[in-house]
């Protein structure tokens, strides 16, 4: 089976500068591609580098909300030269108030500015959301966005929200932490998820699988990219579904959202 990890963090610097090894493990257990997120002005070289060293690797350059406020006046112009460089998607952006101490003041003007931006050059998005679905949508409603959909990363919205959301071209993306026994509500929110919409991701490093489902250790609770064919496992058990037509369909909505 070809997987396809529709978002992770490959730059992060927990991963101790084995990205090269990290990406051989990948590829040992089919993964084609994945979707490198940037968070903030520093990391995208990093993540530019790796999209230039390694064909798996599509980049995606954003200001993730828990960074809006390191930004520098020149952030923007920053951002648009990275994706001048090379084909690539906005993220990670997005809205939180979950964090503990994370000032909202000026998350929305740089969502909108982001989220404007993947319209006008018709770059698919990736989208963090944390506590504040509502705002989410009514923004999403009543903003330009690019005509081939934009990504909802480790979704954990509402049910009730899977169709409005889909309706605007939002697809939904199942991580390996929702393995976890006590994600029930996350299981039955993803069935109601449309078959043309649902991709796969593993958040690494963040978002581990259960310790008795990980494939790859790397040691500190830091998830291994390579750990996405047991995330692959995992949704399809939750899911219900046959791994086969679970890889199959997958790809399909890869391809259609970010490309081949």
């Amino acid at each position: 089976m070809r997987l396809f990890d529709a978002h992770n963090h490959l730059q992060d610097a927990r991963f101790g500068n084995q990205q090269g090894e990290l990406i051989s493990d990948c590829a040992a257990v089919g993964l084609s591609k994945m979707v490198v997120n940037g968070t903030r002005e520093s990391d995208w070289p990093t993540v530019a580098d790796l999209a230039s060293r390694h064909d798996c690797v599509l980049p995606s350059f954003g200001l993730h909300p828990w960074f809006v406020h390191e930004r520098t006046p020149s952030w923007l112009a920053k951002l648009e030269q990275h994706l001048d460089a090379c084909p690539s998607v906005v993220g990670e952006i997005g809205l939180d108030r979950w964090k503990p101490g994370l000032d909202y003041d000026g998350q929305e003007e740089v969502f909108a500015t982001q989220l404007r931006l993947a319209a006008e050059r018709n770059l698919p998005a990736s989208l963090h959301c944390l506590k504040t679905w509502g705002r989410l949508h009514e923004l999403l409603r009543n903003s330009p966005l690019p005509r081939r959909g934009f990504l909802l990363h480790s979704y954990g919205g509402p049910t009730e929200m899977i169709e409005p959301l889909a309706s605007l071209g939002a697809y939904f993306s199942f991580p390996g932490a929702f393995a976890h026994e006590r994600k029930t509500r996350q299981h039955d929110t993803f069935r109601r998820v449309p078959s043309d919409r649902l991709l796969i991701e593993t958040d690494a490093p963040d978002q581990a699988l259960p310790g008795d489902r990980v494939t790859h250790p790397l040691g500190q609770a830091v998830n291994h990219p390579a750990n996405i064919a047991a995330v692959y496992e995992a949704a399809a058990e939750a899911l219900d579904q046959a791994p086969d037509d679970l890889a199959r369909r997958t790809e399909e909505n890869f391809v259609r959202l970010f490309g081949g």
